[in-house]
């Protein structure tokens, strides 16, 4: 039986341009049903060089930069660090870089103003051999709670394979100088009810697929919510398939009743259907997310009123990846407050990144040039 056509109300008539209102294409129904939100939520961004010890330096790798946060008068950030170039999985894995973020350590560096950095030095290497974390720390989250800080990052253990499960650890301290302490054991790992086929190194030959985090854990972010501790991260499913929004990459989170865990993987997981590098923040007695690059919800900015349920509050373009944001911001100003600036990473080469800035804008109205705005 055919499905009713809905009856437009004559503001929905003359808001979305209806020709005729007992004629509705797919298209029109569609637009009915979206949400009165309004523009609050949309933004467009631009991006920045930096100066100092952050501009790009040839031969160096600085990479998904952290959040920044304000402490001692001066701007913090962390950020995946490494040298020399990129072979891929073709060359010799046991000696030489397999990606960008492979035999990385993190550094931290200092600023004044959020555009002159200085390079501090290390903060939390690599492990010894044998270790969960003995070929790469990368890919840093930062948050203080209660006098302390911590850092959550990704980590891979050799040899680095394309069937490589990568883990999250996590390092604290009482100061954003250090020094820090790692913690013996992961603190997540990927869900292990895939099955792989075969022997041969090929992450889309598989028996079973499993849950979508199946293969990796990436991108964590700890914020405090509700007094628990909810870590957000990206999940990577074995034999990952290409829908029609791209790869077919998700979110996932993990809560803790303390900074340092356990971490339990909530039963509503997966918690978004798209994305790639995580970036949420409070707002409003939920969490906002901004969703980019994968999936058929990319390039839209969503929010929760429990930090698991998210609906979609704009569409943007142009999103910078690997955002870190300001945690100084008031983020409860407006919804979107806490991008006006902050820290993203971009390719020069494949094999050499560099961390710049980006700053937004809320975009009111359409004007052509020279013509007033209301």
């Amino acid at each position: 039986m055919a499905q009713e056509s809905p009856v437009p109300t004559p503001e929905q008539v003359d808001f979305l341009g209806i020709t005729h209102p007992d004629k509705l294409s797919a298209a029109s129904k569609r637009a009915m049903l979206w949400p009165n939100i309004g523009n609050e939520w949309f933004i467009e961004f631009d991006t920045q060089d930096l100066k100092g010890d952050l501009a790009y330096e040839e031969g160096v790798c600085r990479r998904d930069p952290s959040a920044i946060i304000k402490e001692n008068g001066k701007y913090y950030v962390w950020y995946s660090r490494g040298t020399g170039p990129t072979q891929g999985f073709g060359g010799d894995i046991e000696n030489e870089k397999v990606f960008p973020w492979d035999r990385c350590d993190i550094w931290y560096a200092t600023s004044n103003d959020g555009w002159t950095w200085k390079e501090e030095g290390l903060a939390v290497a690599r492990g010894p051999k044998g270790a969960y974390d003995d070929r790469s720390v990368f890919t840093c989250e930062i948050m203080k709670h209660d006098g302390m800080y911590y850092l959550c990052y990704q980590t891979v253990k050799s040899p680095y394979t394309v069937r490589v499960k990568n883990q999250v650890g996590l390092a604290w301290s009482d100061s954003p100088d250090g020094p820090w302490t790692k913690s013996d054991e992961p603190i997540l790992s990927p869900a292990d009810n895939g099955i792989w086929k075969g022997e041969e190194q090929n992450r889309f030959k598989v028996i079973k697929k499993g849950d979508f985090d199946s293969h990796k854990v990436h991108d964590p972010c700890i914020l405090p919510y509700r007094g628990k501790f909810y870590l957000y991260y990206k999940g990577e499913q074995m034999g990952e398939a290409i829908t029609f929004g791209g790869r077919q990459i998700r979110h996932g989170v993990a809560i803790a009743d303390n900074p340092k865990g356990p971490y339990v993987k909530s039963p509503y997981n997966p918690i978004s259907n798209s994305g790639h590098e995580v970036c949420v923040w409070p707002y409003n007695g939920g969490i906002a997310s901004l969703i980019t690059t994968d999936g058929p919800e990319k390039n839209t900015i969503q929010w929760s009123p429990d930090g698991i349920n998210f609906e979609i509050m704009s569409v943007i373009k142009d999103a910078p990846h690997a955002i870190g944001l300001n945690r100084s911001a008031d983020n409860e100003k407006e919804p979107t407050e806490i991008l006006r600036w902050g820290l993203t990473h971009e390719y020069k080469t494949w094999h050499y990144q560099q961390i710049r800035r980006f700053s937004s804008r809320r975009i009111l109205n359409h004007t052509a040039v020279g013509e007033s705005a209301e």
